[in-house]
């Protein structure tokens, strides 16, 4: 249900969001790791600004998480970031400058960011 403080918050995020990008972009040699988190579900994609190119993708609603199913929202978060980075170091990318998207730096995208970490990706 929208609500007034729901409105606020929504708000509130797309300020915090839009002041993120202002000074992060993603080029060739250091492309961005974008999130978004809905309320059931975990998305996260690295892109080259510079192209407009999403280089690599994933969620938790990828075919690889059908067999995890029962975990917590933290723990898929983990996962997916974990997978990502997999991903990512296969297609060759090391080194992401993490874009959380006005999202706090906590919970399941703190999960994503430390699975990326585990992987082998740089922030």
């Amino acid at each position: 249900m929208i609500t007034p403080s729901n409105i606020a918050k929504i708000a509130l995020r797309s300020r915090r969001r839009a002041a993120i990008r202002k000074r992060l972009t993603g080029t060739s040699t250091r492309p961005r790791l974008a999130v978004f988190r809905s309320n059931k579900h975990i998305y996260a994609q690295i892109i080259d600004d510079s192209t407009g190119k999403t280089l690599v993708s994933m969620s938790d609603k990828a075919k690889a998480f059908s067999a995890e199913a029962g975990l917590k929202k933290t723990e898929r978060g983990m996962l997916v970031g974990q997978k990502l980075g997999e991903v990512a170091l296969a297609a060759g990318i090391t080194k992401v400058a993490f874009d959380r998207a006005g999202y706090k730096y906590h919970g399941r995208v703190k999960a994503l960011a430390e699975g990326a970490r585990k992987a082998g990706l740089e922030f």
